[in-house]
């Protein structure tokens, strides 16, 4: 028997053939030949481990959460080290608490400091959580319920994909080498877009300077000597208040639904579309995406334009645009 007819077999024999699209049986199909591949080429036992536990940790993390995929989600980020009786602490339990009460969930990273503090605000029953397996640290806070909504992971990037692929705003507060390893990480997830378009606010008190020292970095070290553009800086912004985090999240959806692209041409579903004169002011303002057909009304619901799957800032600052309509 071939590779081919193993595949077959086996999709057969777990039942795969019935009731499945197309598109989730090509899945199914390509995932059980690669296993038949695998055992073909013999590969070293280390590697199939590793392969095997990415797998289970990210088929566990979407068994976790697929019952609450309709929910809107704030993914917050922060130092383990936050003690309790610091005021970045306390705003991050009043701004989990304050989404939860607008029906927002808040996924975390399921350890102390601020990921405890966001549990904690936005309680048990709001919260998911993405814990990582280490000697040293860290287990579960206990405001995440362990048995339904907590994911384990033992490696930092199979983490990250959960904590960022189903969220649509993300908190990020001042913390160590792991917080700046996910708020580079989602950053260059929205620059690249292999994210959706999504707010990223960096939340400090009045008075702090985490995020001003940061922000020194990037304009001395990566737009001064041309690693970014300067325009980059629009996919995040830096916030002193729980109103003010509020404003910039709820402002990024005032208008703007969704964005996805098909054959070439990118469409954004909003609830107001522009007029006729805004669709020739956009022509204008983005060049780039008003080549060909430039932009034109879909439907009742959505405008399109031409789009080759880069100029993902241009795209954000599109969306800002596309809100400022509702001003």
């Amino acid at each position: 028997m071939n590779a081919d007819e193993l595949v077959e077999q086996f999709l057969s024999g777990i039942g795969a053939q019935a009731d499945q699209s197309p598109e989730r049986l090509e899945m199914l199909r390509m995932l059980a030949t690669r296993i038949v591949q695998l055992a073909a080429f013999d590969p070293d036992d280390g590697d199939l481990r590793v392969a095997a536990t990415v797998l289970n940790e990210l088929l566990t993390a979407a068994s976790v959460f697929s019952p609450w995929r309709q929910h809107p989600k704030l993914t917050v980020f922060g130092s383990a080290r936050t003690k309790p009786d610091t005021p970045l602490y306390e705003m991050a339990r009043e701004l989990s608490r304050t989404f939860a009460d607008r029906g927002w969930l808040t996924v975390s990273g399921a350890g102390p400091g601020i990921m405890e503090a966001a549990a904690l605000g936005a309680g048990i029953e709001n919260t998911l959580g993405v814990n990582i397996t280490l000697p040293f640290e860290q287990s579960s806070n206990p405001y995440v319920d362990a048995e339904t909504r907590l994911v384990e992971m033992k490696y930092f990037f199979t983490r990250k994909v959960a904590l960022t692929k189903e969220s649509i705003a993300f908190a990020i507060f001042p913390g160590g080498l792991g917080t700046m390893d996910e708020a580079f990480e989602i950053l260059t997830l929205l620059h690249t877009g292999k994210s959706d378009p999504a707010p990223v606010v960096l939340v400090e008190t009045l008075g702090g300077t985490y995020w001003k020292q940061w922000r020194a970095f990037i304009d001395d070290a990566l737009i001064a000597n041309d690693y970014v553009d300067a325009i980059d800086s629009c996919l995040f912004s830096v916030c002193y208040s729980i109103d003010e985090v509020v404003a910039a999240i709820e402002h990024f959806y005032s208008n703007y639904v969704r964005f996805e692209t098909e054959n070439g041409r990118g469409r954004i579903e909003a609830r107001k579309l522009p007029s006729a004169e805004q669709l020739r002011a956009l022509n204008d303002q983005f060049p780039q995406f008003g080549a060909g057909s430039g932009f034109s009304l879909e439907d009742a619901r959505s405008f399109t334009f031409t789009f080759d799957g880069r100029n993902y800032v241009s795209l954000r600052m599109l969306i800002d645009v596309v809100n400022s309509w509702t001003a």
